[in-house]
């Protein structure tokens, strides 16, 4: 089990430096330093004035209100308004109004999530993950900080300690043999979660790198064994640590023919965030319109949209448009892709990172909204990477792009009708799955009545898992022998 903060340390929303491990932790700037220091004084104010203990109030929804107050109050004193969270003053003290900003019930599809298997046999000890989550901070989660990563905290920060509905178990980055993941081990988590009436929540990935003989003839056995529901691929990676485009005539055009060929005709592929010690080049979206222009008929599924941690985003520059959001909008529009087409922007570890930046969060979901269509923004969280998605989902569930950007970007209002489709519903389209169905399934399944009897005592972590420090980067790095 997940350490569980008993003293109220950890505040439910995670203003953190935690990565994904693909790249450098991201200091905290002054506004969320700030922010941090209002919501532990503010959390101990009204803890004591309600007679609760801190522990107890951070559990209520309350303490997530009280957190994202804290993060208005401090960017707001430092001149940043171009986003906010809306959310009463009052809500700190009123669990009622907590729950009106921050509580929902939409049907939530995460397409992207993450764990490994720590008895793998990946773990021998010349492989190069073997000793590589042993610096994380959490060791208290039974066998080392390993344990932090498995199917069953997966399931439980995910299922239990999020109201997400249903989710994507993605791959990671690596030779074949080296995989802390493999496709036996998702299917073996997908059968746990079946096996829990949940035969509906669970999709997996299969993992292809089309620049590695043999890879793309292997995605028959894929669909036909694993029954994969999509196909993920990294750009950037390469077995002699060069990447690949999409369009490239010998490699990635006959990936995605095969791919139509087996009638999976959805691909996820990473851009943006810069797989630590490889070549940037390939983590851009060039190569995005002209597949997407040219195959009509596959749904090409751009994680991180592009985004790159280190580029500051702000309205859409053309003539400024070769890495980061504006990479992918300048490819769609190049190639004549028009909004909510067949190429879609997924929010896994961007909205995690824009979180600590509202000015920039409006910005980057604006564009997306634009550009790439309202209805083909899609819900990721890098899970179980950053423990528990809920703060994700509580924090996207009250934000909103400032009306001046509004009015002067033509960004639309993030309306309750936004934040479902984002959610849940357009991924649904994609996948070709029927969310009135999941609702039905997963209103009475086995998940269901054990998150029901959780919820009476539940208790959350508020842990990160990935890696916080450039020290515990390296560390990571160093002994993996490589990025995610």
């Amino acid at each position: 089990m997940a350490p569980i903060d008993p003293e109220g340390r950890r505040l439910p929303v995670k203003l953190d430096t935690a990565t994904n491990g693909e790249y450098l932790p991201m200091p905290l700037t002054e506004p969320v330093f700030m922010a941090k220091r209002l919501a532990h004084d503010q959390v101990s104010t009204v803890s004591r004035r309600l007679g609760m203990s801190r522990r107890t109030f951070l559990k209520s929804v309350s303490g997530a209100a009280t957190t994202l107050l804290a993060m208005n109050q401090a960017f707001a004193a430092f001149g940043r308004t171009g986003g906010r969270f809306e959310i009463p003053l009052q809500a700190a003290y009123e669990p009622e109004l907590a729950q009106a900003a921050l509580g929902g019930k939409e049907f939530i599809f995460d397409i992207q999530g993450h764990h490994v298997n720590p008895k793998g046999p990946w773990r021998r000890p010349t492989n190069r993950w073997t000793y590589s989550l042993r610096f994380f901070p959490q060791s208290d989660c039974g066998d080392g900080a390993i344990e932090c990563f498995s199917a069953e905290h997966f399931i439980r920060e995910v299922f239990l300690d999020s109201d997400t509905t249903m989710a994507v178990l993605s791959a990671v980055p690596a030779a074949p043999g080296d995989d802390p993941l493999t496709i036996e081990d998702a299917a073996a988590t997908r059968a746990t979660v079946d096996a829990l009436q949940g035969s509906h929540r669970l999709l997996i990935h299969g993992l292809v790198r089309p620049n590695l003989p043999g890879e793309i003839d292997a995605m028959s056995m894929q669909k036909e064994k694993y029954g994969v529901a999509a196909w993920k691929t990294y750009t950037q990676w390469g077995p002699s640590g060069k990447g690949y485009w999409l369009d490239d005539p010998n490699v990635g055009i006959p990936f995605i023919e095969k791919a139509r060929s087996l009638g999976v005709k959805v691909i996820c592929i990473h851009k943006g965030l810069p797989l630590f010690g490889l070549d940037y080049t390939h983590s851009t979206c060039r190569d995005i319109g002209v597949v997407a222009k040219r195959f009509p008929d596959v749904a090409f599924i751009v994680y991180h949209s592009g985004y790159e941690p280190k580029r500051k985003e702000g309205r859409y520059d053309p003539n400024n448009a070769s890495a980061g959001v504006d990479s992918l909008i300048k490819s769609v529009q190049d190639n004549g892709i028009p909004p909510n087409s067949n190429v879609y922007a997924e929010l896994g570890s961007t909205w995690k990172l824009l979180m600590r930046d509202p000015g920039q969060a409006a910005h980057v979901l604006g564009k997306l909204f634009k550009y790439v269509g309202e209805n083909n923004v899609l819900w990721g969280t890098d899970s179980i990477w950053y423990g528990s998605p809920q703060d994700q989902i509580q924090a996207f569930r009250a934000f909103q792009i400032g009306e001046p950007l509004r009015e002067r970007h033509g960004y639309p209002e993030i309306t309750a009708e936004l934040r479902t489709k984002v959610f849940g519903l357009n991924a649904a389209k994609p996948y070709g799955i029927s969310t009135e169905e999941i609702k039905r399934r997963t209103a009475s399944d086995r998940v269901a009545g054990i998150k029901q009897v959780y919820l009476e005592h539940p208790e959350p972590s508020f842990a990160s898992y990935g890696p916080k420090t450039r020290r515990e980067f390296f560390d990571l790095l160093r002994l993996r022998g490589g990025p995610l």
